[in-house]
């Protein structure tokens, strides 16, 4: 990079309401993206409510914006979270350091820990999670099922409880595999559907919820990511932590 590196971070255009949350000596950086932000624009309408408000280039796979003294600089986007969830998210500015680290990704290597509010009261405090999903993509539109034939595997724990009608809780979702929609549909089908979820939830308690609180977004929420890697016979890590949304502990508290 021809740019002094705190130039290239200071400069970043982050949307609204984005953070840098960390970053290491090879330019892996993890972001913590509020909820309705998108990872990468679609369409270049799309750009001003990303995670950067720049152009997106989908065959690389990064987002670009010029420079004065530079020209063109790019960030590779390392993996996504569907607009509603907020939390941790990763890019890189390096080609080669984005190739690895999506390596990791491919082999299940990188550890991602979530939280979500729940309606419902969880029988267990903790099991695992084994279901055979179906998962389908028409119109670029992703919709999931549990009548299929794709494994998913995820660690799930019950952080804190609140009785009421109905009961509310907040739940550690540990994924073993990284499959569309798999937390919200595993949620679901256990009839713990996450509050604000307008695709696999309960509608009703959705629009009360919503009414009784004024907050009508999804309670899913990236916690956690971390992974280990290696670089021209060095290995590194990255373990990154976005806080839980305040509107999380108001609801339990409410």
């Amino acid at each position: 990079m021809s740019v002094l590196a705190s130039d290239y971070w200071s400069g970043l255009p982050l949307g609204r309401e984005v953070r840098l949350i960390d970053r290491d000596e090879n330019g892996v950086a993890a972001f913590a993206k509020p909820a309705g932000v998108l990872s990468h624009p679609n369409t270049p309408r799309d750009e001003a409510r990303a995670l950067l408000a720049c152009a997106y280039d989908h065959e690389r796979e990064c987002f670009v914006w010029p420079d004065a003294k530079a020209g063109p600089l790019r960030l590779w986007l390392l993996n996504r979270l569907d607009s509603a969830t907020s939390g941790v998210i990763l890019g890189a500015s390096d080609e080669a350091v984005a190739r690895a680290i999506k390596g990791q990704f491919a082999r299940r290597q990188v550890h991602k820990i979530y939280q979500a509010l729940v309606f419902g009261s969880p029988r267990v405090a903790q099991e695992i999670w084994r279901d055979r999903l179906a998962v389908e993509k028409r119109g670029g539109v992703i919709r999931a099922g549990t009548a299929g034939n794709v494994p998913a595997e995820a660690q799930f724990s019950v952080v804190r409880r609140k009785p009421g009608q109905p009961p509310l809780a907040l739940v550690q979702l540990d994924p073993r595999t990284g499959r569309s929609h798999q937390l919200r549909v595993q949620c679901a089908r256990r009839r713990l559907p996450i509050v604000g979820d307008q695709t696999y939830g309960d509608f009703r308690l959705n629009r009360e919820f919503a009414r009784q609180t004024g907050w009508k977004r999804l309670f899913l929420h990236s916690l956690e990511t971390s992974l280990r890697y290696e670089l021209a016979g060095r290995g590194f890590s990255l373990a990154a932590t976005a806080p839980l949304p305040e509107e999380f502990a108001a609801a339990l508290e409410a």
